[in-house]
């Protein structure tokens, strides 16, 4: 947020030296490559003030003034603001915190692990599986870091070294939001902001998921049957007590699942299977037609709808769970606080394309780069588009606060390239997952590796091989979805 801020402050700077200018826009309101022309800056230096200070409203509930294109919380026009994905982004925080307050989950996740235990390479697949499957469709990332005291003793119980347990945890969930197919605070934030539909370009995120994810869990499996092998030739070493495997008693009673906790978990796969089926375009996808007439029973959901969802399902679990009013109430305020933090960088992002709006410069940044975007193949684009996302994702860890101040830059530059705007988005939330599953900013890498007692140095020794296998797979996703 303090980052969002300084952004915020420094595009307001900015404004004062960049020309306004516009491109004309077509029918559906995207820019027209060759139509920029300058424009006069009609912003007095009180207009800008009131644009700095009202930044953060008209992120949230900003209107667009359908005649003049201007941004402010009293006109009449569209809503330009965040308001839709705020909610969605409470609401689903109130889900998982209710069913994490059930304990369905952990005990879910504990009782794979000890039906595994004599499966080493089995139990770190199957972790990392459910790990990637949470990951891509719901962003479960910080919260692998309740699940390494049982992981760590687990591994160690196995024969194998504290580091597996890091790569199971933040790469398993890391390489899920980094495929997202309908992960809401990456996928669904960048193509809202794109204008695009949630399910558009799914195709290409699962087949990214299918083989990064194989990829992934078959580095850390080698790795671990290395150690097992060989412990001299673990990366991190062993801390006293790590090699007598005391931890191994603590699997000797199987955890079971009571009655409630299946239910829980039954609910769980039913509320994002149903949240796929909703926001999937089903008509294009079966057809592979983007003009594809959606069929009857298509739902064509969207955060209005999804945030309803979660809230009901929500409730649901609650009432599944007797938690009984004053603590499914508690429950349900803790969810959303425990959320507000990625809400509020939301806003804050959105304040930023506000600022530009109004002073009308965002056209001139994206004529500034249409000359480079104009030589390229829509394969080279699209790389490019991974590439230049990079910086930003080390500056702006939160997928959905880089998600809100990228992709209205970058998806226009995609219709000047040829390149579908799924396309943007999936090269857009490939750079943001790269970059999080190693730099020392995002709580899920520095957290684990601290709560794992894993040198941060140790982590990169470890990771860097496979993080340089997935930029080349990564590079060659996005090159192929484009030329499609």
């Amino acid at each position: 947020m303090t980052i969002l801020a300084l952004v915020t402050v420094a595009v307001w700077l900015l404004a004062f030296l960049v020309p306004a200018g516009l491109y004309d826009r077509g029918e559906n309101g995207a820019p027209v490559a060759g139509t920029y022309h300058r424009v006069e800056g009609d912003r007095s230096l009180t207009d800008r003030l009131d644009d700095l200070f009202l930044a953060p409203v008209n992120g949230l509930y900003g209107i667009q003034d359908s005649t003049t294109g201007e941004v402010g919380p009293g006109f009449t026009g569209a809503l330009y603001g965040s308001a839709g994905v705020f909610l969605f982004v409470l609401a689903i925080g109130v889900f998982i915190t209710v069913v994490f307050a059930t304990g369905a989950l952990d005990r879910g996740i504990a009782l794979l692990a000890h039906r595994l235990r004599d499966r080493g390479a089995l139990l770190i697949t199957a972790v990392m599986v459910v790990f990637s499957v949470l990951g891509t469709v719901e962003g479960f990332a910080e919260e692998t870091l309740g699940f390494y005291g049982l992981l760590v003793p687990m591994m160690l119980a196995l024969g194998y070294d504290r580091l597996v347990a890091v790569g199971a945890s933040i790469l398993g969930a890391g390489i899920g939001v980094l495929c997202s197919t309908v992960n809401p605070f990456a996928t669904g934030v960048a193509s809202s902001a794109a204008g695009i539909s949630l399910g558009d370009g799914i195709l290409l995120r699962g087949a990214m998921w299918v083989v990064l994810t194989a990829v992934t869990v078959l580095y850390v499996v080698r790795y671990a049957r290395r150690v097992q092998r060989d412990p001299e030739r673990s990366l991190c070493g062993f801390l006293p007590g790590d090699l007598t495997r005391k931890a191994a008693a603590d699997a000797d009673v199987e955890p079971e699942l009571t009655r409630l906790h299946k239910a829980v978990l039954v609910l769980l796969v039913l509320v994002f299977a149903f949240m796929i089926f909703s926001v999937v375009p089903w008509s294009s996808a079966l057809t592979g037609k983007a003009d594809a007439t959606p069929y009857g029973w298509e739902l064509d959901w969207s955060f209005p709808q999804l945030s309803a969802l979660f809230l009901c399902a929500a409730v649901l679990v609650g009432l599944v769970a007797r938690m009984g009013e004053a603590k499914l109430s508690s429950t349900i305020v803790q969810g959303a606080a425990d959320f507000i933090s990625p809400a509020l960088v939301i806003m804050l992002a959105r304040g930023v394309t506000v600022i530009m709006n109004n002073s009308k410069i965002t056209d001139t940044v994206l004529h500034s780069i249409e000359g480079v975007v104009k030589g390229t193949s829509s394969s080279l684009f699209a790389v490019i588009v991974f590439l230049v996302n990079l910086p930003l994702a080390f500056l702006i860890p939160s997928t959905s606060g880089h998600a809100t101040l990228a992709m209205p830059i970058l998806a226009p530059l995609a219709d000047f390239a040829g390149v579908s705007r799924a396309v943007v988005v999936t090269a857009w939330q490939a750079a943001s997952g790269w970059m999080n599953l190693w730099v020392p900013t995002t709580a899920v890498t520095i957290g684990g590796v601290a709560l794992a007692k894993v040198g941060y140095d140790k982590y990169l020794r470890f990771v860097w091989p496979l993080l340089a296998i997935l930029f080349v797979l990564i590079c060659g996703f996005v090159a192929a979805g484009a030329a499609m």
